[in-house]
């Protein structure tokens, strides 16, 4: 069966290194990260997660990049713009760092 895309050899042997660091990052970060801001599981009433996966892992990592980051304003300079809600912002945020 031919698909789309054929991964040749030299692209997997690039790719896996790369995901596999970029894994290795998110994990360290989190880590680090989880000191000052305690990692808490999040769970659905049909499953309850006894402790933190990689994607509280790397929702916790999202968050602290996008709510550090001064790129991300609430706010423009512009007169006719209407300032966003502050906790709407982080619910948000906090939203989007679980999407795939």
């Amino acid at each position: 069966m031919e698909t789309q895309r054929q991964w040749s050899d030299l692209a997997i042997a690039r790719t896996t290194p790369a995901l596999l660091g970029l894994f290795s990052w998110t994990t360290l970060a989190a880590h680090a990260l989880q000191k000052q801001h305690p990692m808490t599981p999040r769970t659905a009433a049909w499953y309850n997660k006894p402790s933190p996966t990689f994607v509280d892992a790397i929702a916790l990592v999202r968050r602290h990049l996008w709510l550090a980051s001064e790129d991300f304003s609430l706010s423009a300079g512009n007169s006719d713009t209407q300032e966003f809600p502050v906790a709407l912002y982080h619910r948000m945020v906090d939203s989007l760092a679980y999407a795939a």
